[in-house]
């Protein structure tokens, strides 16, 4: 999260934003197509500059607190080949990386030395979403440094705006997989205990992740955007904890994309629709086509956990979890967490009754990898 400082120059600097930018206008077909080149015109004046505002205000967050000790477990860690190296100074950094035909960028934050492996956990940012942005918005960052876990907040330099391929064996997902050996490589880090979460195009590509990678992933958590796509194919079975607004107006609780979603500009253009949207299959049951993939039984439980968020679990074998969070009327944003990124007349509501940070660093604490691992 960030600090006083952060908002101020946040506030002073640019427009409020997250992935989805404008405010959905009456439905007649003349203010539709005004309201589509105001948008364009909106991204293609302030994107660069909302870039560079929101990285520096990163800068400026806090670096960090003394992270607490890793909790019992009766699985050991496994400590990669980092763990013979000196380690990384601890705080938040922005560094450069690149792999086959892509190049990017990390903020990079690591906790206080410890002296055993540490977890460590990719947050995927969404579609027109700076990793700056998804680094102020999920608040990982500053969960890990307290919690004893590494964080990794990637994004890809190319034209056009942030986004990801996550199609099988895209350049993306294979640049992703060798910054996660190249983290591994230079920082202790429990092969046992890698992790990936991320928001709406985030969640799709943390969703992917945990199909093509699932020998490294130990679990898997997406926000606004669970996905089962139809060429998924685990090693094994890939523990799954999701958040879903029900009336989220980008990635529709209901499948496919939301009303809102006609008013986002195209990855390399003014209009249209955003690259690789959702697909047209419902939230509940994309999770269940993962507690099916992982040996789960058909009959889920439903329990209220709060008056607007609905917990979906299923009866899953050791170590194979598949939960779904649904918040009742909740919109396209990171339970827990109102940022000035996450404005309620865009996004819709952002239920506080839950924190999707601290639940899923109790699920990923409970489901580490077992059996071979491998970097």
């Amino acid at each position: 999260m960030a600090n006083r400082s952060t908002h101020a120059l946040l506030h002073a600097s640019i427009p409020l934003m997250n992935e989805n930018a404008v405010i959905i206008p009456p439905c007649a077909a003349h203010r539709d197509l005004r309201a589509r080149h105001r948008t364009a015109d909106w991204f293609g004046r302030t994107g660069r500059a909302l870039t560079a505002a929101v990285l520096a205000a990163t800068a400026i967050t806090a670096a960090g607190q003394a992270a607490e000790a890793a909790p019992a477990s009766s699985v050991a860690p496994v400590g990669s080949s980092g763990c013979h190296m000196a380690p990384p100074a601890s705080g938040q950094s922005t560094r450069q990386f690149a792999a086959g035909r892509r190049s990017g960028t990390y903020i990079e934050d690591v906790p206080a030395a410890t002296d055993h492996p540490m977890p460590l956990v990719f947050d995927m940012h969404g579609y027109l979403e700076p990793a700056a942005l998804e680094h102020i918005g999920s608040g990982l960052g500053s969960y890990g440094d307290s919690h004893g876990f590494v964080t990794i907040t990637p994004q890809i330099d190319e034209s056009g705006f942030p986004r990801w391929d996550f199609n099988p064996n895209s350049a993306d997902v294979s640049f992703l997989s060798q910054l996660m050996t190249n983290v591994e490589s230079s920082a202790c880090i429990d092969l046992r205990r890698v992790y990936v979460a991320g928001l709406s195009m985030g969640a799709f590509t943390t969703s992917s992740l945990g199909c093509q990678l699932s020998d490294r992933i130990a679990a898997i958590a997406p926000v606004a955007g669970l996905q089962n796509f139809a060429w998924c194919r685990t090693g094994r079975p890939v523990p799954v904890v999701a958040f879903h607004g029900t009336a989220d107006p980008l990635v529709a609780y209901g499948g496919g994309q939301g009303v809102g979603a006609k008013f986002l500009p195209a990855p390399n253009g003014p209009l249209g629709e955003p690259l690789n949207g959702p697909g047209p299959t419902d939230i509940p049951a994309n999770a269940a086509a993962w507690a099916h993939r992982n040996g789960c039984g058909p009959q889920p439980q439903q329990r209220s956990i709060a008056a607007d968020v609905t917990l979906t679990t299923y009866p899953c074998p050791p170590n194979a979890t598949v939960e779904l969070y649904s918040v009742l009327g909740g919109g396209h944003s990171w339970p827990g967490h109102r940022t000035i990124i996450s404005p309620e007349p865009i996004v819709g509501p952002t239920t506080t009754s839950i924190d999707a940070t601290a639940i899923m660093w109790d699920f990923f604490q409970a489901h580490p990898l077992t059996g071979a691992v491998h970097s």
